[in-house]
């Protein structure tokens, strides 16, 4: 590893494509290693949590490996993680799938329920509105693409930032029959619904500011 690369775990808790998401990282210049070692997931300079499935049987993977833990200490102590598709549902209060419902992460209110779509699930390439200021999109043409593959969204954002010295969540939202939350960037704590690691050069340059933060 040089000195300038950063470490970057992907975090194996059973729930994602750890191995397309190690070759994205890796492409992007990171120091990858795919574990669910608590130590090396701690130290890590950043913590990917992938996911996918059902927000449930993520959540059962996750708290087997310490993730929830683990997730929450990192952010206590302002280290950054990112979460993809179900990695970023479970970091709401809640999710309902089938009248069922699952405690979350409870980094964010809200709960994660079904898209109301004519066509679901929603599967493929749509665009995202990004803010202006947003680090995690910065450099990308505002009518890229992303790959999305699920059923189940967060429709609305309710965390109210009242300490001017905070910086306010930065909220991007898209569309699939309704507008759902697309990526959070909330101070060390990233996410997108959609897989940057299947989303080509616009995935690449996501990936890219992610790691540029750590």
């Amino acid at each position: 590893m040089s000195e300038n690369q950063k470490k970057v775990v992907v975090f194996d808790y059973g729930f994602g494509n750890v191995r397309s998401a190690e070759r994205a990282l890796a492409r992007v210049g990171a120091d990858v290693e795919i574990t669910r070692d608590f130590d090396r997931a701690m130290n890590a300079d950043g913590l990917l949590v992938p996911g996918v499935g059902a927000f449930s049987a993520c959540m059962d993977g996750l708290k087997r490996a310490r993730g929830d833990w683990i997730v929450g200490r990192r952010l206590a102590g302002g280290r950054p993680v990112m979460g993809i598709c179900v990695g970023m549902q479970i970091l709401f209060e809640r999710g309902i799938e089938h009248g069922v419902e699952t405690e979350g992460l409870d980094e964010w209110p809200g709960t994660v329920g079904p898209l109301k779509a004519d066509v679901v699930p929603h599967m493929g390439w749509n665009t995202v509105e990004a803010p202006e200021d947003s680090r995690l999109f910065a450099g990308l043409d505002p009518d890229a693409r992303y790959y999305f593959v699920h059923s189940y969204a967060a429709h609305d954002w309710t965390l109210e930032v009242t300490n001017a010295k905070i910086r306010a969540p930065k909220v991007t939202w898209s569309t699939h029959g309704e507008r759902f939350v697309a990526a959070v960037e909330n101070g060390a704590l990233w996410a997108t619904q959609f897989h940057p690691e299947k989303s080509g050069d616009a995935g690449a340059q996501l990936l890219t500011n992610w790691i540029e933060t750590l």
